[in-house]
């Protein structure tokens, strides 16, 4: 049987802070704030396989209240849900994800994370999409405040 999830993020910008998306670190004045490495693709990413296994939340597993998160490496994180996903018996087929960025531009590191976050999922490369977009200056990542994500994945349950 095949399952389907869906995942969404949003982190706000934060000065002295990395950029990190897709496990890559991306150029850029500003990264974004949270207990973690704060990389909005792959928590969104994360919760769509979660989504799929009907597993509820990167929240629920990795708590933000918890020091063993603070600064983690979310595609440590990220090979912790692809294990689960292994030990409920289910493959990870294909997952495609979209940012929604002002900016920085993405389109030069789309490729590194489509192969970083495929290692962490034990998945091919090219069972992983990525696509970035803007909003058109609207909203608050349109204002630069900060980076949303979505992703969907697709998973064989082995029924």
């Amino acid at each position: 049987m095949l399952r389907i999830g869906h995942g969404f993020d949003v982190h706000a910008f934060a000065e002295g802070r990395r950029l990190v998306l897709g496990g890559v670190e991306v150029p850029c004045e500003r990264g974004l704030d949270g207990h973690s490495d704060a990389d909005v693709l792959a928590h969104a990413l994360m919760d769509a396989v979660l989504g799929a296994l009907r597993a509820g939340d990167i929240g629920g597993l990795f708590p933000d209240n918890d020091p063993a998160y603070e600064g983690a490496d979310s595609l440590v994180l990220m090979r912790r849900v692809a294990d689960l996903a292994r030990e409920r018996g289910c493959r990870i087929l294909d997952v495609d994800c979209t940012v929604a960025a002002q900016a920085p531009k993405l389109a030069p590191f789309r490729d590194e994370m489509r192969a970083r976050m495929a290692d962490a999922l034990g998945v091919p490369v090219d069972a992983v999409g990525v696509k970035a977009t803007t909003t058109e200056r609207l909203g608050f990542v349109g204002r630069e405040e900060g980076i949303a994500a979505w992703a969907v994945a697709l998973l064989d349950d082995g029924r």
